[in-house]
């Protein structure tokens, strides 16, 4: 006869099934929680960016989109020697640095202004994230109507001094600086609160200590506060490179029309994302346009690579 409180033979079998299920909740339960991610990730992102590539290998029509013709890296080669694409590749880098070094410095200055306090900094602070939640749709038509070279209100503000009417269209630096403005307007604000939320993160007696040791308003700037925020800062500027790699709605919108999609008459504006559109949706080669969109993709792959070389090296020069 067993004593009170020792289990069987039978129950050996049961307690062993409730340590492994024990074991395999505690193992398992991490990955099945991150799990729907991978498999969102797999069929949206992944599976399209394989696919795609497997597009750019073939001569695929749109209208025709069940038979390919395989090319290898034909289309890559004849991309290599459209002089369309080293016009798009250098338009997208133009507008990108026309965009990107006014919005992040303005972003960076305003951020600096919000961190004081002020009274309505609430509003303030609204009131920058206002053009970010604007439609691209809209901003890029209201700035457009700004620019009109006949009626615009920008050339007749520079006709106040004495300057002629600007066709910003048609004339390449200009509309290349008129859709940078657009971008500067719609993503200052939101690179402006990124930069507010890592300031407010800085301990305040680093400040202390800044003005204990005689550091003016600007040394405390440099010295606090944007060391303070670099790894935020980094992470505005790759953001920013990855809009200026896509940027596609607001040079198509300025151009009113048909000139919107080749960026001009002269493709003086047409950015990577407008070649991808035309080749895909005008010409309807998708196999072009896979090829252009991958070319993209391998831009950004190769701008991360050097960004990482360059902050080793700063990092082993300091």
């Amino acid at each position: 006869m067993k004593a009170p409180g020792v289990s069987g033979d039978g129950d050996r079998p049961r307690q062993g099934r409730r340590n492994l299920l024990h074991r395999l909740d505690i193992k398992g339960a991490p990955y099945a929680f991150i799990a729907p991610f991978f498999i969102v990730f797999a069929a949206f992102g992944f599976y399209p960016l394989l696919y795609t590539f497997w597009i750019s290998l073939h001569h695929v029509e749109l209208a025709s989109m069940n038979l390919m013709e395989w090319r290898g890296f034909g289309n890559y080669t004849e991309l290599w020697q459209d002089d369309r694409f080293w016009n798009a590749l250098s338009n997208t880098f133009t507008i990108g640095v026309l965009s990107t070094v006014p919005q992040l410095l303005m972003a960076l200055g305003l951020a600096h202004l919000l961190n004081y306090r002020l009274r309505g900094s609430t509003f303030f602070r609204v009131a920058a994230l206002t053009p970010y939640a604007t439609s691209v749709g809209a901003a890029a038509l209201v700035f457009t109507m700004l620019f009109e070279r006949d009626f615009g209100l920008i050339n007749w503000m520079l006709s106040l001094v004495g300057i002629d009417n600007v066709d910003w269209e048609n004339n390449k630096w200009a509309a290349q600086s008129a859709i940078s403005v657009i971008v500067i307007w719609r993503w200052t604000g939101y690179n402006a609160l990124l930069y507010l939320a890592a300031m407010q993160a800085i301990p305040r007696d680093r400040y202390e200590a800044a003005a204990i040791d005689g550091a003016s308003r600007w040394q405390q700037f440099t010295k606090v506060t944007v060391p303070g925020i670099r790894s935020t800062i980094l992470f505005t500027i790759v953001l920013s490179t990855i809009g200026a790699t896509q940027l596609f709605g607001e040079p198509l919108i300025f151009g009113q029309g048909p000139n919107g999609v080749t960026g001009g008459a002269d493709n003086q504006y047409q950015t990577l994302g407008l070649l991808l559109y035309e080749e895909g949706w005008k010409n309807y080669q998708m196999g072009r346009a896979a090829a252009v969109a991958w070319a993209m993709f391998l831009l950004l792959i190769l701008i991360f690579a050097l960004q990482r070389v360059l902050k080793r090296f700063t990092s082993r020069k300091s």
